[in-house]
């Protein structure tokens, strides 16, 4: 059993005992879920906007501890400030220490679109999104069949949700697509062992359709790559652990911008 069976394994686990402490009609209730979603793809193609997901992210089961010394609310903020297009906010705890806590956090100090980076696999995980005040969720083709992402899909959609698809290979992309996404995403990072290869993205630009946003996410550590990426037609960058591995993430993002910029 790798470490991708594991999670999800896991994840089942939690989400059986989520449903039992909170029903569909208490998230219903919640503060967030009548907000109106930001628009993942006007957001990505603002002129003010780099095009980076800017991850917050303390531990994962390949790095151990990233960083547990910084806030949500400090980060998010810096994030967005620098220009990030939108947030990724992980939610898992056992193996990447996240919490609908910091989801709840990011979303009461900003107005970009916020991503709920965790492993889908019930419909029950799409309403805490949108409850907790996301506005993408992210569909993992790896663990899902092609009808659980478009049911998991289609809901998100009747919610307002943002979908984002990921993939890590042609064999997931070409199985997976449906009508309810706006972006596809490419996983340089093999889920089974962690390992990272940018050129996965390379490889799999031309074969996502010109209807969807193309997204390049992990591996990405300097700015030239990211002109490589959009020279190969990829909209956004989800950017993690580079700037969560520093002292000081917004710090370390306002800096890789200025240097996005000014190449």
């Amino acid at each position: 059993m790798n470490i991708l069976d594991k999670i999800v394994l896991r994840k089942k686990e939690e989400v059986a005992l989520a449903k039992q402490n909170v029903s569909v009609k208490q998230l219903e209730s919640a503060l967030h879920f009548e907000r109106n979603p930001y628009s993942f793809k006007e957001f990505l193609l603002a002129a003010d906007r780099t095009g980076i997901i800017a991850e917050f992210k303390r531990q994962s089961p390949s790095k151990g501890v990233i960083n547990d010394k910084v806030t949500v609310t400090d980060v998010t903020t810096a994030y967005a400030s620098a220009g990030a297009s939108a947030l990724s906010v992980l939610t898992d705890t056992d193996f990447f220490g996240g919490h609908q806590q910091d989801l709840l956090e990011a979303r009461a100090s900003n107005n970009i679109p916020i991503l709920r980076k965790d492993f889908m696999i019930d419909e029950y995980q799409v309403f805490e999104a949108k409850a907790w005040g996301a506005d993408i969720i992210l569909l993992i083709a790896a663990i899902l069949t092609p009808k659980e992402i478009a049911t998991l899909a289609g809901r998100a959609k009747g919610l307002g949700l943002n979908v984002l698809l990921e993939v890590h290979n042609q064999e997931e992309l070409e199985r997976s697509i449906c009508k309810d996404l706006d972006a596809i995403g490419v996983n340089n990072r093999n889920l089974a062992d962690f390992t990272v290869n940018i050129q996965t993205s390379f490889d799999l630009a031309d074969q996502i359709p010109a209807d969807f946003m193309k997204i390049s996410e992990s591996a990405i550590s300097d700015t030239n790559t990211i002109k490589l990426l959009k020279h190969a037609g990829f909209n956004g960058f989800l950017i993690g652990e580079n700037f969560m591995k520093t002292e000081n993430p917004g710090l370390a993002i306002r800096e890789f911008v200025s240097e996005l910029i000014s190449v």
